[in-house]
């Protein structure tokens, strides 16, 4: 048999999934860090876009913190935040993968509030809206679907990343690729393999129902004239 059929075989073992250790333990982990690294970039990154997107500026801030932010290699943030009083664990990990998670997140909000028609503000604004009312009931409700897209992005990324956990002892779905490794390609492929394909179906899950998600939030009018919108001619000649 091939690696590939092995890494199913190993995959179809109950004890590989029920044992400590084992996929379900370590699924639980991996979501659970994920989760919180999400959840930390969307208490950072949104604040912060929707209100330079409310305000109208900061647009060149934003680019340049999201791009200097994607910069940042991950596995370094995770092997230099182990060494300050956060420590080797889940702390270190969520917050390197916070980090990770800000950028989609801060500049699809701000796009989000900034993409509305004027129109539409200077009609809310002829009724008598004050700026937080207007946040509150029009624009914010316009963009939500620029926030859930953020969030997916954001999700899918740090779910495929949080695999790196397994180097400063987080946990996570990285520690079955990791004992693979330990084990010796000749004896632990099969389960190197797995690990892989397993951190490789979550993420598509994760981006699924992220999608549905984002379809069920958007605002059925917004749904109608996206898909009334024409497709652009091709050039000529």
């Amino acid at each position: 048999m091939n690696t590939l059929s092995e890494a199913i075989l190993w995959l179809n073992d109950p004890l590989n999934w029920t044992n400590p250790g084992g996929l379900l333990e370590r699924l639980s982990e991996h979501l659970q860090i994920s989760f919180w690294a999400v959840l930390l970039g969307c208490v950072i990154g949104w604040p912060i876009g929707i209100w330079l997107g409310h305000r109208g500026r900061g647009g060149a801030a934003v680019i340049t913190f999201s791009n200097l932010t994607l910069a940042l290699p991950t596995l370094a943030l995770l092997t230099i935040l182990p060494l300050t009083p956060l420590g080797f664990g889940k702390p270190p990990v969520v917050v390197a993968l916070g980090i990770f998670a800000i950028p989609p997140l801060l500049s699809n909000a701000y796009t989000g509030l900034r993409s509305i028609d004027p129109e539409i503000k200077d009609a809310a604004k002829g009724m008598g809206l004050s700026g937080g009312q207007m946040l509150r009931r029009v624009e914010l409700p316009l963009a939500v679907p620029y926030l859930a897209a953020g969030l997916r992005t954001a999700a899918v990324q740090v779910v495929a990343t949080t695999t790196l956990a397994t180097f400063v002892n987080g946990g996570g779905l990285g520690e079955i690729i990791s004992a693979g490794f330990g084990l010796g390609i000749s004896v632990g492929g099969n389960q190197i393999v797995a690990g892989g394909i397993f951190v490789v179906l979550l993420a598509l899950a994760v981006e699924g129902l992220l999608a549905l998600l984002q379809r069920l939030v958007t605002p059925r009018p917004l749904r109608a004239a996206k898909r009334r919108r024409p497709t652009a001619a091709a050039p000529a000649g």
